[in-house]
């Protein structure tokens, strides 16, 4: 097995891992959320998450052997990384808008075609066009989802359900999503870092620095506690940012390594893992839409691994 074989392959597993981690991120948050609020348990992960980051940068630069050199930043890389931190939040803004309308499980629905979205910012920004069995991966990945996030029976055929404003957020939110992906993918290409390790741990300490000072002042300045209770909530902060550090560094390495669409459809392996922790914790079996969903969506994800055979 030469090197070059597994380095054409290292971006599986590493997004493999950086899902897994985002769902121990995800379930640490929902506790912060609960007690916090949305916009501070966001900015914890990256808050949190940033020491983490920078210590993975300062471990690639102190590893024995020869030391590389600290890549140039280009006005275009900044303004990728820029975009892609921008959109991140702006998607949790989506969301929250989303969450106070009557039809939010629509909405929800909607947010999970970011898959489909980033195949076509791709096209459109970086001409990174799927090959055919990736976009066949990737239908097939979505249609999976969906039917696991389908709204209740009465929403689902109701047509001002899928017309309303919160669709409309769904649909932004899952944009907003896409066109982070895009930027982050469009930073690693435009950076032309050593190796890919480099340009994921750049990536996600400039990304993180960014939200963390633009989030970090809304939620200062705007919400009626401040920063008070994210910062006497460290505790289970750490554990939300460390493991939200953990999934972008592999989000971020994933994209250096490969384009944006195939990262993002095997990354809905997080939805089999958010699964597998709801039903060991609730003790519930799967129903059988649920089994169906599942296993088209595993088809979904065999084939998006399979395209570079």
């Amino acid at each position: 097995m030469s090197f070059s074989w597994m380095a054409a392959w290292a971006w599986i597993p590493l997004t493999l891992c950086a899902a897994a981690a985002q769902t121990a991120r995800n379930t640490a948050q929902r506790s912060l959320t609960q007690e916090l609020g949305t916009l501070p348990a966001t900015l914890a992960r990256f808050l949190y998450g940033l020491p983490f980051a920078g210590l993975w940068l300062v471990l690639l630069y102190a590893w024995p052997g020869r030391t590389p050199a600290v890549p140039g930043f280009s006005a275009a890389y900044l303004g990728w990384i820029a975009l892609g931190a921008f959109f991140q939040v702006a998607a949790t803004a989506a969301l929250l808008l989303a969450m106070k309308e009557r039809n939010f499980a629509v909405a929800v629905t909607l947010s999970k075609t970011e898959v489909l979205q980033v195949a076509l910012f791709s096209s459109v920004f970086l001409h990174e066009l799927p090959t055919p069995l990736a976009l066949v991966a990737m239908v097939l990945a979505t249609a999976g989802v969906l039917m696991l996030s389908l709204p209740p029976r009465g929403q689902m055929l109701s047509l001002a359900a899928w017309t309303s404003r919160s669709s409309l957020y769904g649909l932004a939110c899952g944009a907003c999503f896409a066109l982070a992906t895009v930027g982050f993918r469009g930073a690693a290409l435009a950076l032309g870092a050593e190796t890919p390790w480099l340009s994921g741990a750049w990536g996600v300490l400039i990304a993180q620095a960014l939200q963390t000072v633009g989030l970090g002042a809304w939620v200062a300045l705007r919400t009626e506690r401040g920063l008070g209770p994210l910062l006497r909530s460290w505790r289970v902060s750490l554990v939300a940012g460390s493991m939200g550090a953990a999934a972008s560094l592999g989000w971020f390495t994933a994209y250096a390594m490969q384009s944006a669409g195939p990262v993002r459809t095997l990354g809905m392996v997080e939805v089999v893992f958010s699964y597998l922790v709801s039903r060991r914790m609730l003790s519930e079996s799967f129903t059988r839409p649920e089994k169906i969903g599942m296993g088209v969506m595993l088809a979904g994800l065999v084939l998006i691994c399979m395209q570079g055979l």
